[in-house]
């Protein structure tokens, strides 16, 4: 007789398997590791950096007397907060430029130098799905990491606003709170982006960013005035300025008469008699117009629409020519 002898009955092994990012996300973080840990430090550094210097400030307004003493008041206190303040801000406008031309430029144009676009394409990747992976990766990394440095920095100036003396339309504030920081920089990387799918060279993609986002800028901070109608008061010839430019931004200044008619501020300045020459004109007023501060967050998101939109047609043409040239 012969046994048969049986090992023991097999038991079900459920194995754990750890989730990792696969494919095309995979890629992403592998291929601009470098770029997300650059964004991630400067992100958590900068907040906290910003944070702490409110935090100074306050103190150190609060010590010289702060609100019950005017700023006038307040000795050093406040020049020193200003310059702290400007210093920070000044750091904050590099990133449109950062993004545009390290980011934006050689996202898609570095892929064609170096072939790995062409190699992407032969793991069964459609090619249209790499290149939205591509732009998805970058703007919404230029969105988390201005978004966040952009309302950091509001959340400090709106605290001490009172006291630096730096008016909302300035571009030290205008430009690098939400949602105009963000707007800025999502319009520069989709610049570079663009750029880079037509020159598909990195470096020279790089170069003509850098100039191309510089002259775009430029004319964007020309135009802010332009984005929203100016108010206008006026007051005695001579006067105090009115009550409602302490709640405002002055950006013209002229004199005018009864009837409303307005004469460029320097009018009868130089002339012989200028008492003589305002009484022949009829001039009895300063007039005065500005932007109120409710009028800021029109002006802001005009702006941030104005170049978001602008944004979204580079994309779409650097997705079109992306999906047509040749690898």
């Amino acid at each position: 007789m012969s046994t048969l002898t049986r090992g023991p009955a097999p038991q079900d092994v459920t194995y754990t398997e750890r989730r990792r990012v696969r494919g095309l996300a995979w890629l992403m973080v592998r291929q601009h590791r470098a770029v997300l840990i650059a964004c991630a430090a400067a992100t958590l550094i900068g907040a906290l950096w910003m944070v702490h210097e409110r935090s100074v400030a306050l103190d150190a307004l609060h010590a010289a007397g702060w609100p019950a003493k005017p700023r006038d008041d307040m000795g050093g206190a406040p020049h020193r907060i200003g310059t702290s303040f400007a210093r920070v801000a000044a750091y904050l406008a590099y990133l449109p430029f950062l993004f545009g031309v390290f980011v934006g430029a050689p996202l898609i144009a570095s892929d064609h130098e170096h072939g790995t676009a062409r190699l992407v394409s032969t793991q069964s990747v459609p090619r249209m799905r790499w290149v939205l992976w591509k732009l998805g990766f970058a703007l919404t990394l230029a969105v988390v990491t201005t978004g966040i440095l952009g309302g950091v920095f509001g959340w400090w100036w709106r605290s001490v606003r009172s006291v630096i003396g730096t008016s909302w339309l300035d571009a030290t504030v205008f430009d690098n709170t939400f949602p105009m920081l963000i707007a800025l920089t999502v319009f520069t990387t989709s610049l570079g982006i663009l750029i880079g799918v037509l020159i598909r060279r990195a470096v020279a993609a790089m170069v003509v960013t850098f100039f191309t986002s510089a002259a775009a800028l430029l004319v964007a901070d020309h135009l802010r005035t332009r984005l929203a109608t100016p108010r206008r008061t006026a007051g005695p010839l001579g006067g105090e300025h009115p009550a409602v430019l302490s709640h405002g931004v002055e950006i013209d200044q002229w004199v005018g008469t009864a009837s409303g008619k307005v004469y460029g501020w320097g009018t009868c300045v130089d002339d012989a008699a200028p008492d003589a020459c305002r009484a022949r004109l009829g001039i009895v007023h300063s007039v005065w117009d500005y932007f109120g501060d409710d009028q800021m967050a029109t002006i802001q998101w005009t702006a941030s629409g104005l170049l978001l939109g602008a944004a979204a047609l580079m994309v779409v043409l650097a997705v079109w020519r992306a999906r047509r040239q040749a690898l």
